[in-house]
């Protein structure tokens, strides 16, 4: 069954789009000369091997960015922004609860705004709607699973076809995500789950991991200059639940 997008919003105009779901992927083959000496793909590598193709065409490719919140997304922003016509879909429908939802997509615009007074090329933003209920079907059964485990994947998966689609329909050179920045998140899953997506849709992933070069030290800079909220969990109720516990383990609550 596919579900209506109502809310996407660029330069005032409304976007409307569908969601699909489908199952974890195999990592993608990396190009001569990006891998490392333990045989791991850099993807930092492949990101500026990208950029400097473009650059040197003299292009400026259009980017839609899956953002899970305004921190996150602050570095990855200040990085690409320069090099990229980017967009910003922020479609997450696994946070919890609604008023987090909230708060992370009001943060999310108010950063957009601040930061577009200083971006080379200006940030748009879409926002898909807010259906928990696609993230508990495809969490259903996984509910136990460690964080980086199954039901983070298939969150993976669920946001990125999203991406992958919309991408798709409105004619974007490439998607990527934000969500390599974060410690706690694995860049090859990631990318593996993004650039079967893409390749499903007719797009192009952006390979990256934006924690190199210290991005999320860059993201944490970021968040206090701009005096965003900033939260401890990653975002859904079953997340929720663990830091909570972690906290009354060690006593913080």
């Amino acid at each position: 069954m596919y579900k209506r997008l109502n809310r996407g919003i660029v330069n005032g105009q409304l976007w409307n789009g569908t969601v699909r779901q489908s199952e974890p992927a195999q990592r993608p083959d990396a190009p001569h000369g990006t891998k490392n000496m333990n045989g791991r793909i850099n993807y930092q590598r492949m990101l500026e091997d990208t950029i400097a193709a473009h650059r040197k065409a003299g292009e400026v490719p259009t980017l839609l960015l899956h953002s899970c919140c305004g921190p996150c997304s602050s570095y990855v922003l200040f990085y690409l922004s320069a090099y990229f016509g980017i967009t910003v879909l922020y479609y997450n429908p696994n946070i919890y609860p609604p008023e987090e939802y909230q708060i992370r997509a009001k943060e999310q615009v108010r950063f957009i705004e601040e930061f577009n007074e200083k971006a080379v090329h200006p940030i748009r933003f879409a926002e898909g709607d807010y259906e928990p209920e696609r993230f508990y079907a495809i969490a259903k059964g996984f509910e136990a699973e460690p964080e980086r485990g199954a039901r983070c994947h298939r969150c993976y998966r669920l946001r990125l076809e999203e991406a992958a689609r919309y991408a798709a329909e409105h004619h974007y050179d490439y998607i990527t995500t934000t969500l390599s920045i974060s410690p706690q998140k694995d860049a090859a899953v990631l990318n593996a789950i993004g650039g079967e997506a893409a390749e499903q849709y007719g797009v192009k992933y952006l390979f990256s991991d934006f924690k190199k070069k210290d991005g999320f030290l860059q993201s944490t800079k970021l968040a206090a200059e701009y005096g965003m909220y900033r939260q401890d969990y990653c975002g859904c109720e079953f997340s929720l639940a663990a830091r909570q516990a972690a906290k009354q383990k060690a006593g913080a609550i």
